[in-house]
């Protein structure tokens, strides 16, 4: 399942990825757009719910959800809080949001996007970083060198991991690097990307500090005064998110608004058929 491109009619676009491909409604750059997914036998799934957590469990190789694509400004994310969790751009005040070059970088400066089967509970206090979750997946940054495009379902290893704390939320972004990168085999730390690609994490935590203030926000704080934490300490924070995410998905946990409506987790009181599903993007 390469880069394969299948083009139809109007705003609809199939790539064919890991078994998943996705479908356009409405244009990008509108409010109305979204990118909706669907698994390898063409039923419209969550890539927030459904998409395992893992690629390979024995090896912690995680699934990531590509939001936004390196090098681009349009902040793309999961809606987490319609049906079937469609990638939207966010909208902030009733315009659409982009992120502002901060110098020297153009855009966002990794390929951006989520693990999918995690959630930072904003009812959980952080024991490292004394902050509530922020009510998300849990945010990747992958530093391969291949660009990739917004709704792509890759593999990654794990890093580490930097501690955003964003308007006063715990904000973990986790950095890691698509298993298929042809370096990918030299990256097994977060010290490996200080020695591969000097200066790629001092760029990172410069660009999480910095990218809201052209908006007018103070610039943002870290915990462990913007250390990178490693590949260990970064793989128990997805698992503990991924535990967050079980209570969320039984309704053990109040979600408020979030929308975990799915198709695969069979004991989650959310679960609803393949016909519900291709209602919803329908509609």
């Amino acid at each position: 399942s390469g880069a394969s491109r299948m083009r139809s009619a109007g705003s609809r676009r199939a790539a064919a990825m890991a078994g998943y491909s996705v479908e356009e409604r409405a244009a990008p750059h509108s409010l109305e757009y979204r990118l909706f997914f669907k698994d390898a036998s063409g039923r419209y799934i969550s890539p927030f719910h459904d998409i395992p957590i893992y690629a390979d469990a024995g090896k912690n190789v995680f699934n990531m959800v590509v939001e936004v694509p390196r090098w681009t400004n349009a902040k793309m994310e999961i809606a987490t809080k319609d049906p079937l969790n469609p990638i939207k751009q966010d909208v902030k005040k009733g315009k659409l949001r982009y992120v502002a070059n901060v110098f020297p970088h153009k855009g966002y400066i990794w390929n951006y996007g989520a693990i999918p089967q995690t959630w930072e509970d904003p009812g959980h206090k952080d024991e490292n970083t004394g902050c509530c979750g922020d009510n998300d997946p849990i945010d990747v940054c992958e530093i391969g060198s291949k660009v990739c495009s917004r709704g792509e379902v890759i593999k990654v290893k794990v890093l580490g991991t930097l501690a955003l704390i964003d308007e006063g939320e715990t904000d973990w972004k986790i950095i890691a690097i698509n298993v298929e990168d042809p370096e990918a085999d030299n990256y097994n730390n977060i010290n490996d990307v200080r020695r591969m690609k000097p200066g790629y994490l001092e760029a990172t935590v410069d660009w999480f500090r910095r990218y809201k203030v052209p908006d007018g926000k103070p610039e943002n704080q870290f915990a462990f005064n913007g250390e990178f934490k490693d590949k260990d300490f970064a793989v128990k924070v997805i698992k503990s998110t991924h535990e967050h995410w079980k209570a969320l998905i039984a309704k053990k946990t109040d979600g408020g608004e979030i929308n975990c409506t799915n198709l695969t987790v069979s004991d989650s009181p959310f679960c609803c058929s393949q016909a519900c599903a291709k209602a919803t993007v329908d509609a």
